[in-house]
């Protein structure tokens, strides 16, 4: 396995519509797939696809994990999945804004609107096709690692770009207001 280069905003991979997987099993997409994960969790990431590495294909990696999760009872933890040739469907009218980063833009964040509930299918590292839905910060890390697929980067999302800053900033201007309050 090996720690792949990330494309950053601005690289034309990241804008661009990838292409599907034609042999989700085939031995090249498998090392994919595996070098993916490693790089997400070497930079601390909760989702990646496959054109933030150079490569426009349809697939993407991801995990939920449990303190990621909101107060919705069905917001659930989900360990690393892989998701090769994936659908999504919104499910309801129910949009909300989620704080967002992105491996692909280091250093930024910003409250994106995405929808609370989706539905998404694919097939898994082993060529076996599912289904699931998901709620909160599952389904909007879905919504966003979909989105790149589709040459689409969460800034292009964004309604209001007063909720839009560095990492830093963000969290000194949360700690401030957090203490105003006290």
């Amino acid at each position: 396995m090996a720690i792949l280069k990330i494309a950053r905003m601005g690289h034309p991979v990241l804008l661009g519509r990838a292409e599907p997987v034609a042999d989700p099993t085939a031995p090249e997409i498998r090392r994919l797939v595996a070098d993916m994960v490693e790089t997400m969790i070497d930079a601390n990431g909760a989702g990646l696809a496959a054109p933030q590495v150079h490569v426009p294909l349809r697939l993407f990696v991801f995990r939920a994990s449990p303190d990621r999760g909101t107060n919705d009872p069905e917001d659930t933890p989900m360990a690393t999945t892989v998701v090769i040739n994936p659908t999504v469907e919104l499910l309801g009218e129910d949009a909300r804004l989620r704080w967002e980063g992105c491996l692909s833009i280091p250093g930024l964040r910003a409250a994106v609107p995405r929808a609370w509930r989706v539905r998404y299918t694919g097939v898994d590292g082993e060529g076996q096709a599912f289904s699931r839905e998901a709620t909160g910060f599952h389904a909007g890390v879905v919504q966003h690692e979909y989105d790149h697929l589709d040459g689409i980067l969460y800034p292009m999302r964004m309604r209001d770009f007063s909720l839009f800053g560095f990492s830093e900033e963000l969290a000194r201007a949360a700690q401030a207001e957090a203490e105003a309050r006290q």
